[in-house]
């Protein structure tokens, strides 16, 4: 609401529009204690915005007849929160607090506690709404944080004469330190079984500390996690993995409002369990409590804490700049809770070693006063409670009464657990290397041969000690078969698990490694202080030249795919992306045909024969940039071809699918959306363009740049059709179009009425755009411009830039000066030209619902869909629904996907660079 217009500049959605004219954005957040406001914009325009921006805070008008269009956005939100798992966690949390403490509220808010109940009860929501403004916003509990290449004479200048009329309502700040242990109830010291939304298996392990805050100096909860969470030898989770029962663990103290605030400190142990985890979950909460009672009994040491400390100098020392609106939103924040001299620091640095502050958090966490929650689908049936505002099942019990004895006793602990050892990964040399060849401004090819190619940049202007190492090993097998697919995702995910282990104290050091399982190759991406790097990036090809599998392993990781299949199939939003590049991408084999491929079954012979055919064949392409010379990143390239020892390549083969050309008309996919409690729909319309130049894309650009702050405001503010609603730009695989798009709520709105309002959208846009006066189409060309002139703010973005250049093998890594010259040669007419082209009768359009459940759409037989059921339909098949005869006579429905891109024209592979 503060957001919409104030006395001074009255217009409601004028500041949304001021920012996106000028290449700027804006957003805010809500959290238990705090709520943080942030913007960006061109440097020229900031000091007007800032006014803009002051006077919400100074007298904004908080019209009343907005307040009913904010509560639908806020109630969309709140649905789009429901299937969560993470939220419903939280919430479920919040629920066992004393009765009347402030966690025990409901934090989403939405139409029901914000207008229908209020109503019923004669409370007045405008009234309360401006009282809690006179309140909390108070000038003497906000801070400002303001980043810009102003000098700081003039910044504090702008401030003092801009911010000065914020009211300060003289109250002392609110406190909420009196209100301490929250979690000290009986209900909290139980076992509670949940049944989520996805597909998982987990254990989540919670104590409820007094607030740690105070000891940010110490951070005690950091040192605590740090060994907790740790994966090397001696790890809670090395020893749950060789036991094939955890795939993942995740503790410590998220530092969320949620989980650190002035009344208590979270400290939560996750794990994510196998299906023989699961059966074993009391072993796999006895380990835990093994390993903290071993914790307890030797109490902090020295070596760790420095070792920690070490790790995190580093990083501060040598961090490179972040995104300016993310490090303003962080000052801000800090602002609230450190003292002046911390401000930069609070956060991030261990500033002193207190063994007894360490000791007193470590020395709570026992079994008697921990919480378990266990997560599983085979919990359904057994749960007879609900949690009242997202509906999640779940049952109390107590712990089941020998482990309860076990854990009051003084029991063992396991030999197999303990303290990790020095770690030989961290850097100690931070010298930059000389050039051993000419600077250049873009990476350049420095090996080519039939196995592969490898460019290389020095990096001349962050000039810090490290290193970003790429590689992409191609391979024509992949795309085979969707049986390939599924075997290379097996392939990678268990070399992810066989490196976990070895590569941990590398990860702890900050050097970051990730695979990928590209959809033409493996993607390996290696970064950090370039010191240690190589012996990392040797140990993961080590692990791939040498792969192997057990077959309990092959299991595990198997099993847990079929997981995680399942649980992007249930989104409506990824499962809107799946059928939309399986309609335009002709070979791709779809989640649901790779879900079917792994429900059949395959063996580990098969997995292992894939993986040799895989490496005996491949062409491999790299990226080195950073403190590296290039002998250096040529001997990377080397130990590749060396260690796996493959042939070339037959005949080039390309990184591209080939994409169908959509017949003219309109064309509409309907399907119904795969989890039966999740009321949420996602609506995209897509106008195909086709094989497009460099300066054509640049167009499309400029296009949706135009359509971001309308479609906002008519479709969201306006129309209040959904939370999410965004046009973009889309290259698929070399293909050119753009969409619109916006997830609504079944039980709110049919799909087809929103499809009909994108229309609506797009038919007053063009009358917008038609109306636009040459000054205000080159005040947006000009902040497009201002956008791609904008310098990397560290080199990890500019390695982005380039390697996507080098993974799709398009290698214009000059693109964006090629785009600002393309820009600077539009006029008005070329962008009304381009947009009408895309609508007029031969226009190429496609429409993909994927539909939710609720009152507005509809079951076969005419009566609206049930939301009560949690099960998702097994198997995972596509529904497709028929139109109503709102878009019937408009459009031209798709009901077999297969057999209605068979009969289309391919369009030409194609790349985006001339």
């Amino acid at each position: 609401m503060v957001f919409m217009g104030s006395l001074k500049y009255p217009d409601e959605n004028g500041f949304d529009a001021f920012l996106k004219k000028h290449g700027g954005s804006d957003n805010a957040s809500t959290d238990c204690e705090r709520t943080v406001f942030q913007f960006d914009v061109q440097r020229k325009y900031f000091k007007e915005a800032l006014d803009r921006w002051a006077q919400f805070f100074i007298h904004p008008l908080m019209i009343r007849d907005a307040i009913d269009r904010e509560v639908e956005a806020v109630d969309s939100e709140y649905q789009l929160a429901r299937p969560s798992d993470a939220n419903r966690k939280e919430m479920l949390f919040g629920s066992l607090a004393r009765p009347g403490h402030p966690m025990g509220k409901f934090f989403w808010g939405n139409a029901e506690t914000l207008k229908h109940e209020p109503k019923r009860n004669n409370i007045d929501t405008y009234t309360r709404l401006r009282e809690f403004w006179m309140r909390y916003y108070s000038s003497h509990y906000m801070t400002l944080v303001v980043q810009s290449k102003e000098t700081l004479d003039t910044l504090e200048k702008w401030v003092t004469e801009i911010f000065s009329q914020i009211p300060n309502n003289g109250l002392p700040k609110p406190n909420f330190g009196h209100l301490t242990d929250p979690f000290d109830t009986p209900a909290f010291n139980k076992l509670y079984r949940v049944v989520p939304i996805r597909k998982i298996h987990a254990l989540t392990i919670t104590w409820a500390l007094p607030p740690q805050q105070q000891h940010y100096r110490v951070k005690p909860l950091h040192y605590i996690s740090w060994l907790v969470g740790h994966e090397g030898k001696g790890s809670i989770l090395s020893y749950l993995r060789k036991k094939c029962w955890a795939l993942a663990l995740f503790g410590g103290n998220g530092e969320t409002g949620f989980e650190q605030n002035s009344t208590y400190s979270v400290f939560s142990i996750s794990i994510t369990l196998t299906d023989e985890g699961y059966e074993h979950f009391y072993e796999v909460a006895h380990t835990v409590f093994q390993y903290l009672k071993m914790l307890q009994k030797l109490g902090p040491e020295k070596r760790i804490f420095e070792e920690i400390q070490k790790i995190e100098d580093n990083e501060f020392h040598y961090q490179e700049q972040t995104d300016p609106v993310e490090y303003v939103e962080n000052m801000c924040e800090n602002m609230q809770l450190y003292p002046l001299q911390d401000f930069l620091t609070g956060d991030q640095l261990l500033f002193e070693y207190k063994p007894e502050v360490i000791a007193e958090a470590l020395n709570q966490l026992v079994p008697q006063k921990a919480n378990l929650v266990l997560l599983s689908g085979a919990n359904e049936g057994k749960c007879d409670l609900k949690e009242k505002w997202f509906g999640t099942q779940y049952s109390m019990e107590d712990v089941e009464n020998s482990w309860a004895e076990l854990w009051k006793s003084n029991f063992e602990l396991n030999p197999d657990l303990h303290l990790p050892a020095e770690n030989k990964y961290i850097a100690s040399d931070f010298m930059l290397k000389a050039f051993d060849s000419p600077e250049t401004e873009y990476p350049v090819k420095i090996v080519n041969t039939p196995q592969g190619c490898l460019w290389y940049k020095k990096d001349n202007k962050f000039k810090i000690p490290k290193a970003y190492i790429r590689f992409h090993l191609i391979s024509p097998l992949i795309q085979k078969s969707a049986a390939n697919v599924v075997l290379f995702d097996i392939f990678v995910n268990i070399l992810t698990h066989n490196l976990a282990e070895p590569a941990y104290e590398a990860d702890v050091a900050q050097l970051e490694y990730k695979l990928v399982a590209g959809e033409h190759g493996l993607i390996i991406r290696v970064k950090g202080f370039n010191h240690k790097l190589p012996l990392l990036f040797q140990l993961i090809i080590d692990y791939l030249a040498e792969f192997n599998s057990t077959p309990a392993v092959f299991t595990m990781i198997t099993e847990q795919l079929k997981k995680t299949y399942f649980n992007i199939l249930i989104k409506p939003e990824t499962l809107a992306k799946d059928v939309r590049l399986l309609i335009l991408e002709y070979a791709r084999w779809s989640m649901i045909d790779k879900y079917r491929a792994l429900m059949d079954g395959l063996s580990l012979e098969s997995l292992l024969s894939f993986v040799k055919e895989f490496k005996s064949q491949l062409f491999v392409e790299g990226l080195v940039q950073g403190n590296v010379t290039s002998t250096d990143s040529m001997d990377f390239l080397k130990y590749v071809i060396d260690k796996l020892n493959f042939m070339p390549l037959e005949q080039e083969m390309s990184v591209q699918f080939q994409v169908v050309e959509l017949p003219s008309g309109h064309h509409i996919c309907k399907v119904r959306a795969l989890n039966k409690g999740d009321a949420n729909s996602e609506v995209t319309v897509y106008y195909q363009s086709g094989t497009r130049s460099l300066k054509e894309y640049t167009l499309m650009e400029l296009l949706v740049m135009h359509m971001e702050e309308p479609c906002f405001d008519f479709l969201r503010t306006k129309q209040t059709l959904g939370y999410h609603v965004y046009p973009t730009c889309r290259n698929t695989s070399g293909i050119l179009g753009f969409s619109v798009t916006v997830g609504t709520q079944a039980t709110k709105y049919n799909s087809e009425v929103v499809d009909k309002k994108i229309e609506e959208f797009l038919s007053s846009f063009e009358e917008k755009i038609e109306n636009l006066t040459e000054d205000a189409f080159n005040t947006q060309v000009t902040a497009l411009i201002k956008l791609k002139e904008c310098e990397d703010t560290h080199l990890g973005e500019e390695v982005d830039r380039n390697w996507n250049e080098v993974v799709t093998q398009q290698y214009l890594f000059d693109r964006l000066v090629h785009e600002i010259e393309a820009l600077k040669s539009f006029s008005k007419s070329d962008l009304v030209n381009w947009f009408k082209a895309h609508r007029g009768p031969g226009s190429k359009m496609l429409s993909v619902h994927v539909v939710g459940f609720g009152k507005y759409e509809l079951e076969e037989d005419g009566t609206p869909h049930g939301e009560d059921s949690n099960s998702s339909c097994e198997p995972m098949q596509l529904t497709y629904l028929p139109t109503s005869p709102l878009l019937t006579d408009s459009t031209i429905p798709i009901t077999d996907i297969r057999a209605f891109t068979s009969t289309l024209n391919l369009l030409p592979y194609h790349k985006i660079v001339k």
